[in-house]
């Protein structure tokens, strides 16, 4: 069997730092062995610092990183998400399968660059500018499976099904015509995308997009054909984002959305409800003892004024988390996670909120409980240095000046979280055991950001904008 090995003087595994460990894995990157108190072997490669599990991002809309930036001016007298969502809706309108390819492969090189290994792309742009569905319904999915190829990441693709533009089947707007399909062109599609998703790795779910814009019965059926499809298939759904859908929700059904959606669907460990910011106690207590993932998106939560997820309450029901870029207003993991904290330390005006009794740097805790939570919103086999997972880490850079000289692998972890500009703390990046960041840049790193600014700009020159 051909394998690879690599040493790293401090690793972060599942139970905590370990020391002196060689990893070993296979052709097809998956690990064999994970062995601390090791010996170098002669020959072996050796991490220039501290080594991390790379961290899965479980909430993409990849198109929405190019017009980050665009959006941060008053266009009314309260700018809300929902004014923020009529300005991405003229962006989604005009964007082509190439320029759609472009922003996605610059997209996850920066992911690449910034601590993520794999991707959950939340993928709602199906049909051609004027709404019609091109000859190849899959052509704007392959758009992401093409992008995330080149690029090298690993990828959890969740076609979207929409299907209207709120609660009690209002009929969709025209700023969603690209959005919306049928419930059985969606199995379709599923059917058509799964056998491209397996030859190159990638994972194929599911999402439903949200309740306000799946009808009951379609949420059903689609369900019904997906576990027909793949029975431990990831399922996604945006839900309590905003306090508007909360009390739309009780509008039209006298129920909360994850009341709701517990009460009728079969919500188990297959689930992440992203953002889910707005949940009674007793509707984060049933969401945590169902298994799913909250799927939490600090950066863009706090861009759109979303609000602030209760961490605390969530933990303490045992319910599993994890981290995602989401819009793309910022593209790097460990900032992620700092200010998730950051958020409950405002709320509860305390500090070091998400340690742990086993782990009381915040910042060890938060990176292995994101990669736990991640790894199963993924639905693949990411989830840390433990054998039989993917051979993904990255290696901080112990020589970065605000890593430098300190006393241990938690003390440099927390510098790169809270104090070191973070990606300029990351030296290298594997994925399935082949580095795809070296010294901080990823190989594409020039091409892909020149194809990403034609993109972005050719867009942003779009008379709409």
């Amino acid at each position: 069997m051909n394998t690879t090995r690599y040493f790293a003087e401090h690793a972060l595994v599942p139970t905590g730092w370990a020391h002196n460990v060689l990893l070993q894995w296979d052709a097809a990157g998956r690990l064999l062995a994970v062995s601390p108190n090791s010996v170098r072997p002669p020959g072996v490669d050796q991490a220039g610092g501290p080594l991390l599990p790379g961290m899965p991002n479980l909430h993409s809309h990849a198109f929405q990183r190019a017009f980050a930036g665009l959006t941060e001016y008053r266009g009314e007298a309260q700018d809300s998400f929902w004014s923020w969502r009529a300005l991405m809706y003229r962006f989604a309108a005009v964007i082509t399968p190439e320029q759609l390819e472009d922003i996605a492969t610059g997209l996850y090189v920066a992911m690449l660059e910034g601590g993520y290994t794999s991707v959950c792309e939340f993928h709602y742009l199906h049909h051609d500018r004027d709404g019609r569905v091109y000859a190849d319904d899959a052509t704007l999915s392959q758009s992401i499976l093409r992008a995330a190829a080149r690029a090298g990441i690993g990828l959890t693709l969740l076609p979207v099904l929409y299907q209207t533009s709120g609660f009690g089947a209002t009929p969709p707007d025209n700023g969603q015509r690209r959005f919306i399909h049928s419930t059985d062109s969606m199995l379709r599609l599923l059917d058509r995308l799964r056998p491209e998703c397996d030859a190159q790795g990638a994972r194929l779910g599911l999402a439903p997009h949200s309740l306000r814009a799946v009808p009951p019965d379609s949420l059903s059926e689609v369900l019904c054909g997906l576990n027909a499809l793949d029975s431990s298939a990831p399922i996604h759904i945006h839900i309590a984002e905003q306090t508007a859908e909360v009390d739309a929700c009780l509008a039209w059904s006298g129920l909360r959305p994850v009341d709701w959606l517990l009460d009728h669907v079969p919500v188990d460990e297959r689930w992440c409800l992203v953002h889910a910011t707005h949940m009674s106690a007793s509707e984060s207590a049933r969401a945590a003892h169902s298994g799913a993932v909250a799927g939490l998106c600090p950066s863009t939560e706090a861009n759109l004024g979303d609000g602030i997820f209760d961490t605390s309450a969530w933990r303490f029901a045992g319910g599993r988390w994890g981290v995602g870029s989401d819009s793309h207003a910022c593209v790097n993991a460990a900032e992620e996670l700092m200010l998730l904290e950051y958020s409950q330390r405002l709320h509860t005006r305390q500090r070091n909120v998400i340690a742990s009794a086993a782990h009381p740097y915040v910042a060890t805790a938060m990176t292995l409980e994101a990669v736990i939570g991640g790894a199963q919103a993924s639905g693949r086999q990411v989830a840390g240095l433990a054998v039989g997972q993917q051979a993904n880490w990255l290696v901080l850079d112990a020589s970065h000046p605000l890593l430098e000289g300190l006393p241990s692998p938690d003390a440099m972890l927390s510098a790169h979280v809270f104090a070191s500009n973070r990606q300029s703390a990351i030296a290298d990046v594997w994925v399935a055991g082949r580095r795809q960041v070296q010294a901080g840049q990823h190989h594409l790193h020039a091409p892909a950001q020149q194809a990403f600014v034609r993109a972005r700009r050719a867009l942003a020159q779009m008379p709409d904008h």
